[in-house]
């Protein structure tokens, strides 16, 4: 894990111009970071020292220029993930990681696929063939995968990857003697990830659509939204699961929102993001997530961190959480939320609509929360440098009508969202859960 700033380096890195990154720029910087792309791959960031921040402000890494000339990318903080097969660890690997493992199997041919969508049975055929080709030592299955979530009705990345590595596991069946590798890579889309994967000693990676006769290619492309019967015949049980999920109507009924508080630093972000990503892969509702600082520079751009502005901020937020969940939507909103009225607000606004409404506190205790000062406000906030900061100079109000408590000192963020999930599923009538974990 990448250290934290102390207060000297929090003061040293506020100086600095700032460039604020969206998923597509995280995911370029997750590419510079693992050693796939060099920094002046990274748009926005000139000749001059600058700090990359995401959405919440929160520093990523400096971008500077040594006593050579070099420019170079110093990470400051993990770069946040999500849930879904495409994030684990044994899959994301950096250059040097992917390189050694393609490298442990010998000597022999190397194959590459790109699976930028779930394969059709043509596709897995093609694969499994080339694995039993006697002078392919490796064959390797590449997702390119995006933080972007993808319009509603599509196949997500955790969809994509999931089908993919059921592709990966039919090829390894059928060719034992060759090595499968599985590569998730970051990629925001555009030309040029040819060249990121020679890097890593993948050439001519081909698109697994690329291998598709011109019969299959116009079935594919005119199948809109089929019958089971008519999957079968062109996809995998796997991909056509994927497919089937993607394109499930939305069930009627209400919508939900799940409104986060707590401090900065309780984790509610992570847990926020990750129950979001979970939700929009398990289907079939539209996710959409509100994070409270993102939403500052939007929504929200101008105001102030006063009591009344924190307000405005919280029911802007709520407003657009309860038309999201009114119209069968899930909303995610993960603000600061200190005031218990501003929270009672957000409530009614959602069940004034018929939506279902879960209050979630991450009661994570100011002790840890500082500690961890990912941003390196605490320290500011301790020394007067920042003002109207909540747990030190201003007061958050804990929640007494939290339909669910989660503490992430000692709850991890799987064990986390499942509690979450346990009891949004039970309150959407989408199955057997706890009416309420608050006392947990």
């Amino acid at each position: 894990m990448s250290p934290t700033p102390d207060a000297g380096d929090a003061a040293a890195l506020a100086g600095l111009p700032r460039v604020v990154l969206d998923e597509d720029g995280i995911d370029r910087l997750e590419l510079v970071l693992g050693g796939w792309a060099p920094a002046s791959s990274l748009s926005g960031t000139a000749d001059e020292d600058v700090v990359l921040t995401d959405s919440e402000n929160t520093p990523l890494a400096r971008v500077r220029t040594n006593a050579d000339g070099m420019r170079l990318v110093d990470g400051l903080a993990p770069l946040a993930s999500g849930g879904g097969p495409q994030w684990d660890p044994s899959v994301r690997l950096s250059l040097a990681e992917a390189k050694a493992r393609i490298a442990s199997a010998g000597r022999g041919a190397r194959a590459a696929f790109v699976v930028a969508e779930v394969p059709a049975l043509v596709d897995v055929e093609w694969v499994a063939a080339v694995a039993r080709e006697p002078d392919v030592a490796v064959v390797v299955v590449v997702v390119p995968v995006a933080r972007r979530v993808g319009a509603a009705g599509e196949v997500g990345w955790a969809g994509v990857t999931r089908a993919a590595w059921a592709l990966a596991d039919s090829a390894a069946a059928g060719a034992p003697q060759t090595r499968i590798v599985r590569l998730a890579i970051p990629w925001p889309g555009g030309d040029g990830l040819a060249s990121i994967l020679a890097a890593g000693g993948i050439d001519d990676a081909t698109p697994l659509t690329a291998v598709r006769n011109e019969r299959d290619r116009a079935a594919i492309a005119a199948m809109e939204r089929p019958s089971e019967r008519t999957l079968e015949e062109h996809y995998p049980p796997a991909s056509a699961s994927e497919l089937l999920r993607a394109w499930a109507a939305a069930p009627v009924g209400s919508g939900a929102v799940v409104f986060f508080t707590g401090l900065s630093g309780s984790g509610k972000s992570t847990l926020a993001r990750a129950l979001a990503d979970e939700l929009a892969d398990a289907g079939p509702r539209r996710v959409t997530l509100l994070d409270g600082d993102e939403v500052r520079q939007h929504l929200s751009r101008g105001l102030g961190f006063d009591a009344e502005s924190r307000e405005i901020n919280v029911d802007r937020i709520a407003w657009v959480a309860s038309l999201v969940a009114a119209h069968g939507g899930i909303a995610v909103a993960a603000p600061i939320a200190p005031f218990a009225e501003g929270r009672r607000n957000a409530r009614a606004l959602a069940e004034a609509r018929g939506a279902v409404f879960l209050l979630v506190w991450v009661s994570t205790p100011l002790d840890v929360c500082e500690s961890r000062d990912r941003k390196g406000l605490y320290a500011l906030a301790r020394t007067g440098q920042v003002t109207e900061f909540t747990g030190i100079t201003s007061p958050y109000e804990p929640p007494d009508d939290a339909d669910v408590i989660v503490d992430t000192t000692d709850t991890d963020v799987p064990s986390g969202v499942g509690r979450i999930r346990a009891v949004l599923d039970a309150r959407l009538g989408l199955g057997a859960g706890e009416e309420s974990a608050a006392g947990d």
